[in-house]
């Protein structure tokens, strides 16, 4: 009987393994990890069938168990911090970090999310999560031209300027994707949106940025696109919603085939916006399309290989149809299949796999949120010197942002263990004797209205004075929110529309209750936070202090509390102009750059780009030119000697501009290198910055075209854009 029972089990085994191998992938050579990832993707895509290189196609690509191909989700977004994937260190918003003119530390944090990222994706995967925001390929950074204060994306940017965007974001890419020289990339990164895409957010999807000047195509628009693809090598491009001259920037063969692929040499994945091929086709959107089809063909053979949505599954059928040539499928495949093995997603043991869990959110990076934290505030005003405040002041502490830890994320935020909120921090500072606390009861609501006459009761002026009348100095945390600006958001209030805003000035309600509160003699330090510029003039005259916090992440009240009370001196410069009202904007939807930023804008702003004071002086001497020609091939160096002659230990950035005298269209100045340096008080350095012959590029109208232009340049040195902040020397290009 056990012998029968005994041969009853064995035969019943072999049965099990028997359909476990026929169930079980089969090893290819694809999978032998000693073979190129060329010669694995050759592989692999001679055994997929169409349907199933369409597919691979889509964002959410599905597994192929056949082929031992597991799902995998293109979508995970890491814009200032791993995002929507749970807990993970918040750093401040990008146009914050672009405020700390530092690429160097921005590198490091950078490497430090893409740490978090491979940890998290590990542990994902371990539990067989393979959703979206769990990935390897990080649909960042955001490097348009943040060109008007009313679009409200224009906080996830490295601000106005082409050269500090393009060199911001180098910086992101190579914390992201690692050594060049690793077998496996650590993480892809993703350039967007590409091109000539800044804003309105209401009509992106039917908006046609046309009869672009080519000066502000070449010199304003792409530099930092071209940037990222060859000085970077950014594995992704992300297409944006617009259309360019007609066509979907999806679809468009100049952008992505002409300048993209052909001129600048790409060769890497063209991923789309999400929905952006579905505004091929669809009614009071592009509608250049008769449907997804046509839409989905023409965006592949524009270069466009990867969707974010799922219209491009009605390729199968159109590859059937004979719209489409399963050779073109294969080039856009060739290329996913590539960038996977690039990571190792196929390969379960590679370095970046041992990353452990423990770093996500770990001590290392919450100090390190808090230095790009330090070095983000901007100090724009301090009369007087009030600032940094005695410690043995009474402070009271008002305004709708004090304690709004929501609101310091940002947009595309990860969710940290702690956020310390200004409150928190100035609570670290002082005893609780000296600190009065106050919301008052509507300013909670003021970044949502403008209407004074629905918070009448905030604007009493003698209960106002009765809350806070025995504070010595009154810390008002203002400004707006992330909640009101950001990507195509169903918001419509006063002053906001749709993500955009439609006036930059403070909410009136806050901006009364600045006024009363000086009409009452109060001393007031004004903390504004926002992730654009603001028309602050009448807060300029009515605050002792104005401090710029922007979005500033998990560690932002720790950070301001430390500039507030002098633990930290502020080294922070403006990335964006700050205008004193829309009157010295353009029109929102013209994309020409006149009367624009710095670069273009005649009339004098509130604040300049580069600016930021410190609380200590810096002093600039004459600078000099190891030479006074320069030829291609060629550097200059630039030594610029730069003494502090404060009475503090400081960072000054020091920044180089350059102009083209000759030239009466271009710029009047355009920044072309910075450096941070730390200088100690009475201490003097000779700053050397070096200027390749490329620094001198300069658009060039009889050709359309970017390149070092033989004639007499102009060098400026100083501490911001403003003319009065710089000093100048000429140098011969030949």
């Amino acid at each position: 009987m056990i012998r029968q029972w005994t041969i009853a089990c064995f035969a019943v085994t072999c049965i099990f393994q028997t359909q476990a191998q026929n169930n079980a992938p089969e090893q290819y050579p694809y999978q032998d990890i000693k073979l190129s990832a060329e010669q694995r993707t050759d592989d692999l895509l001679q055994r997929l069938t169409l349907e199933e290189k369409v597919s691979l196609m889509q964002n959410a690509s599905p597994a192929i168990p056949r082929l031992g191909i597991k799902p995998y989700e293109w979508w995970s977004e890491a814009l200032h911090g791993i995002a929507r994937a749970g807990r993970a260190t918040v750093f401040p918003q990008s146009i914050g970090m672009a405020a700390s003119f530092d690429d160097v530390l921005l590198y490091e944090v950078f490497n430090a999310v893409s740490d978090e990222a491979r940890a998290k994706n590990r542990n994902f995967n371990e539990k067989g999560q393979y959703d979206r925001y769990k990935g390897l390929t990080v649909w960042t950074p955001n490097i348009n031209i943040f060109r008007d204060p009313r679009w409200g994306r224009g906080q996830e940017t490295y601000g106005e300027d082409p050269y500090l965007t393009g060199r911001m974001g180098i910086a992101v890419v190579r914390g992201l994707q690692g050594p060049e020289d690793a077998k496996y990339n650590k993480l892809h990164a993703c350039a967007k949106h590409y091109a000539v895409h800044s804003g309105p957010e209401w009509n992106r999807h039917n908006f046609n940025a046309e009869n672009i000047d080519p000066r502000d195509l070449w010199e304003t628009y792409l530099p930092a696109f071209k940037d990222l693809v060859q000085k970077a090598g950014v594995k992704e491009v992300m297409c944006a919603y617009n259309r360019f001259e007609g066509d979907p920037c999806c679809g468009s063969k100049r952008l992505l085939t002409q300048i993209l692929r052909n001129e600048w040499g790409y060769k890497g994945i063209v991923v789309s916006d999400c929905g952006a091929i579905g505004d091929f086709f669809q009614p009071h959107h592009h509608n250049t399309h008769p449907d997804a089809a046509h839409a989905s063909v023409d965006a592949v053979l524009s270069g466009t290989d990867l969707e974010c949505g799922d219209n491009y599954k009605s390729i199968t059928e159109a590859a059937k149809q004979g719209l489409i040539s399963e050779e073109k499928i294969n080039t856009s495949v060739r290329r996913l299949l590539k960038a996977r093995f690039e990571l190792g997603e196929m390969n379960p043991t590679h370095p970046w796999a041992e990353i452990p869990y423990s770093v996500v959110d770990c001590p290392k990076h919450k100090e390190l949120a808090l230095k790009i934290a330090h070095e983000s505030l901007v100090l724009l005003q301090n009369k007087d010197n009030l600032l940094p405040l005695n410690r043995q002041m009474k402070v009271a502490v008002i305004g709708p942002n004090a304690n709004d830890s929501v609101m310091q994320w940002g947009n595309y935020n990860g969710f940290p263990s702690h956020t310390i909120t200004l409150l928190e921090g100035i609570r670290a500072k002082l005893p609780q004797a000296q600190i009065i606390y106050e919301p008052i009861c509507g300013l909670t609501d003021a970044i949502h209205s403008k209407d004074i006459t629905a918070q009448k009761s905030v604007l009493n002026e003698q209960v106002l004075m009765d809350k806070v009348k025995d504070a010595d100095v009154i810390i008002f945390a203002g400004g707006i929110s992330p909640q009101l600006e950001g990507e195509e958001m169903d918001v419509s209030v006063t002053g906001f529309k749709g993500g955009d805003r439609t006036d930059i000035e403070l909410p009136a309600i806050q901006r009364e209750v600045l006024s009363l509160l000086k009409n009452n003699g109060k001393k007031v330090v004004f903390i504004n936070f926002s992730g654009s510029a603001m028309a602050i003039l009448p807060e300029s005259e009515n605050c002792n202090a104005i401090l710029q916090a922007w979005y500033p992440g998990q560690a932002g009240g720790s950070a301001i509390a430390d500039v507030l009370f002098g633990d930290y001196n502020p080294s922070g410069r403006l990335p964006i102009t700050f205008y004193k009202s829309l009157e010295q904007l353009p029109d929102y939807e013209n994309y020409s750059m006149k009367g624009r930023t710095y670069r273009y804008m005649t009339e004098e702003p509130l604040f300049p780009f580069g600016y930021g004071l410190s609380y200590t002086r810096f002093s600039y001497g004459k600078a000099k030119l190891n030479q006074s020609k320069l030829h291609k091939g060629e550097k200059v160096i630039l030594t610029i000697p730069v003494k502090n002659v404060g009475q503090q230990d400081g960072a000054e950035v020091v920044q180089v501009y350059i102009s083209r005298p000759d030239d009466k269209e271009g710029p009047q100045k355009t920044l072309r290198a910075f450096q941070r340096v730390n200088i100690a008080k009475s201490e003097k350095q000779n700053v050397n910055i070096e200027l390749p012959y490329d620094s001198f590029e300069w658009f060039d109208s009889t050709t359309n075209t970017m390149h070092p232009i033989d004639g007499t340049y102009k060098i400026y040195y100083g501490s911001s854009s403003k003319a009065e902040d710089l000093q100048s020397i000429n140098i011969q290009i030949q």
